[in-house]
């Protein structure tokens, strides 16, 4: 009964500070407050809830049987905004704070919303080697119900929340990439509800146009309905190497040379400063040194990146074991590094041992609660952004990243990029090797200015034939972004298919010019 007591005088004592202060200063001064005695709780109760509630689906079976019953309810969905006209565009029904993607879709405000409720796995086909997924059905709920099976897919972008359908739609990367391709290149079918109401499969062989069109459009060709992706067999442990290397020419040669070593099931650099990294390497094993397991994933385990940085303050090279889903989920709990920045001792020991298994906040009810103050000072003094550009061209880029934005730790990720029809392919005739540079952060450049520092960066990754991934704020002109991306399959569809009148086009959806 004291500790209740104890708990009730300082939750009133928080309340007559927070009305002391004022709601909004508290929000976007010591948002901290807010986040450890609400969001994480709340966060906590979410992932309860969707666990369960995917426990009792796959002890029930129910997802094949209802599959089919939600699909038709989609096409009715699409049959009755026919009848009213079709005088508004349409798109998915789920609200805008509950993606990953830190923009804000006011188009569900003014657009036809679709409700689409598939969160399942549908079936796991050892015999293929393919597992079929609703697009709701998350990175984190699918590696765990894979990984007791014995599988994993080849491609598991880090974030637990990320979707399936996000990732194909929008676009997904992990350390695997420089073997297997961007998240959309380990799909082998999708299933889709057009603009008429139809349903259709779609496969390199079947419908191909489709199937090379829907990566990238962002649902502006029709609804994704299921998914069907490749496995592989999953392996207990990754053994990853740890390689402090010091001056920008020789990690761009080191990064390089280890992203076309395919010996080398993942690969990943940290960038601390313009000259400093820590390269990594890893290998899928079933067998491990105990003595150098470490179980990255424990609440009370040090962040990832900080863990990492340790090898390069000690300049030594380093070699672990990390259970397979530790790995895949290394960035998870820190949100790569966006976390410092929210809770400022969310890595300090005392933290971690005590409020650890809360962490991380959903990034969902982080949009879902910033408010307007927060998200202009986001928006004006943070930048979030992935830049695809080609390997040959990495040095060049850190040095205009570093001079736009200057921004640490920077995100380094290999990916091999086929020359596949759609939005995204190398310039030439072959396939070519990609890196996926990420910049999470306060930029330090006294120069930031959000608006003419972006499109400085875009033009930048236009030039040397890169692209931008659409979930972050993009600021070029409807010219430039079609100059950056290649809509010839994209727009012959939107016709084919009479999209035109049922879906915004991509660059409406999704860039500031056209937003504002």
């Amino acid at each position: 009964m004291s500790a209740l007591w104890s708990l009730g005088a300082g939750l009133l004592l928080l309340l007559l500070w927070v009305r002391h202060r004022g709601l909004e200063a508290v929000l976007v001064h010591h948002r901290w407050v807010f986040v450890c005695f609400f969001l994480l709780p709340l966060s906590i109760l979410f992932d309860i809830y969707y666990q369960l509630r995917a426990w009792v689906v796959w002890r029930l079976h129910s997802a094949p049987r209802q599959h089919a019953q939600r699909v038709r309810h989609i096409q009715e969905q699409v049959q009755e905004w026919k009848k009213e006209g079709s005088k508004r565009y349409m798109c998915t029904g789920r609200p805008g704070w509950l993606t990953v993607s830190l923009r804000v879709g006011k188009y569900k405000k003014i657009h036809k919303n679709i409700m689409i409720n598939l969160m399942d796995v549908l079936e796991v086909d050892s015999e293929r080697q393919v597992v079929r997924v609703e697009p709701l059905v998350s990175m984190g709920q699918l590696t765990a119900h894979l990984n007791p099976m014995g599988w994993t897919i080849p491609v598991v972008p880090e974030l637990d929340d990320l979707t399936v359908g996000g990732l194909i739609m929008g676009t997904g990367i992990e350390s695997s990439s420089h073997i297997y391709g961007l998240f959309q290149h380990t799909c082998v079918a999708y299933e889709l509800v057009l603009a008429d109401g139809s349903l259709v499969r779609c496969s390199p062989t079947e419908n191909s146009d489709l199937f090379y069109a829907v990566p990238w459009s962002c649902g502006t060709l029709g609804f994704l309905v299921a998914a069907e992706i490749k496995m592989i067999p999953a392996k207990k442990y990754v053994k990853i190497h740890y390689k402090p290397v010091r001056g920008l020419q020789k990690i761009c040669e080191k990064f390089t040379e280890e992203s076309k070593k395919k010996e080398n099931s993942f690969v990943e650099g940290l960038l601390y400063s313009l000259d400093e990294a820590v390269i990594m390497t890893g290998v899928l094993t079933d067998e491990a040194e105990q003595s150098k397991i470490n179980r990255i994933g424990n609440y009370y385990k040090p962040w990832f990146f900080k863990h990492v940085e340790k090898y390069l303050k000690a300049d030594r090279t380093g070699v672990e074991y990390i259970p397979s889903r530790h790995y895949y989920h290394r960035h998870t709990r820190s949100i790569f590094w966006e976390l410092q920045d929210i809770i400022p001792f969310g890595n300090n020991p005392v933290f971690r041992y005590l409020f650890g298994w809360m962490v991380p906040p959903k990034i969902s009810l982080l949009k879902l609660t910033q408010g307007e103050a927060i998200r202009k000072l986001y928006e004006q003094h943070h930048v979030v952004q992935d830049m695809l550009v080609p390997m040959k061209s990495l040095e060049k880029s850190i040095q205009t990243f570093h001079v736009d934005l200057n921004v640490y730790p920077i995100w380094l990720c290999p990916f091999i990029l086929p020359n596949n029809p759609g939005m995204v392919h190398p310039k030439g005739n072959e396939t070519e090797l990609y890196v996926d540079i990420g910049a999470y952060g306060e930029p330090k450049s006294k120069q930031f200015e959000a608006r003419a520092s972006m499109r400085q960066m875009e033009k930048f990754v236009r030039s040397v034939h890169g692209f931008q991934m659409l979930y972050a704020d993009c600021y070029m002109t409807r010219e430039e972004f079609w100059d950056m991306f290649d809509g010839s399959l994209y727009h012959k569809l939107r016709e084919q298919m009479s999209c035109k009148d049922a879906f915004p086009e991509v660059y409406d959806k999704i860039c500031k010019a056209a937003r504002h």
